[in-house]
């Protein structure tokens, strides 16, 4: 996936892919993760994503990987917080509110740089992602969190119809990723009303443990 494509929708303020209520998935199941209460969460390609101040407002410290600096901006202005800024090498850390974002290629962030994670919530990284990168992301993944339990939340729906982002991701591309590492349990199923874009999917809660 370009870069430039996420670049361009953010500035252009095509948002179609924000929850302005958050995800009620998250709030439904992150309890499954059975963290303590202000364990470090990750949040790959958060976006601005209100599931951000959710989850500190529980206590959890925030993680957020986030491409675009516009989105990143806009969370903290939007949230009335004002963050510290540092550079990180390649990367650009907004901190404050106990969320910190870390702006600029997942792939440049290591484990030093994002610190001990103790859970994954991934609502809109993977689906973001085309099958050639997929790969690469969730082995990167498992890697700087080593290995930490994830919420995944995926979308099902006949890729034909579509050709996303959101992309279809099946049972067996959940297993084909992350089956060496963890075990995948289907926590929830629900219809995505009105579905995307008109076409009748479903939105899928996953544990990966």
């Amino acid at each position: 996936m370009d870069p430039n494509h996420w670049h361009e929708l953010w500035e252009s303020n095509e948002l179609g892919f924000h929850e302005v209520d958050g995800n009620r998935l998250l709030q439904r199941k992150l309890d499954k993760l059975e963290l303590a209460g202000n364990a470090r969460i990750l949040v790959p390609l958060c976006g601005k994503a209100e599931d951000l101040a959710w989850l500190a407002s529980r206590g959890y410290v925030v993680v957020g990987v986030e491409l675009s600096e516009i989105a990143a901006r806009d969370f903290y202005s939007e949230h009335a917080i004002v963050p510290t800024v540092t550079r990180h090498d390649t990367l650009t850390r907004y901190s404050g509110g106990g969320i910190d974002i870390l702006v600029g290629d997942f792939f440049d962030v290591d484990r030093q740089t994002v610190g001990p994670i103790a859970g994954v919530y991934d609502r809109a990284a993977l689906v973001a992602l085309p099958p050639d990168m997929r790969t690469a992301y969730a082995a990167h993944l498992v890697d700087i969190t080593d290995c930490a339990p994830q919420l995944l939340i995926t979308f099902e729906y006949d890729q034909e119809q579509m050709a996303g982002p959101p992309f279809s991701i099946s049972e067996a591309e959940v297993d084909r990723l992350y089956g060496h590492h963890y075990t995948a349990e289907k926590l929830e199923e629900r219809h995505v009303v009105g579905g995307l874009k008109g076409v009748p999917a479903a939105e899928v809660a996953w544990l990966l443990h």
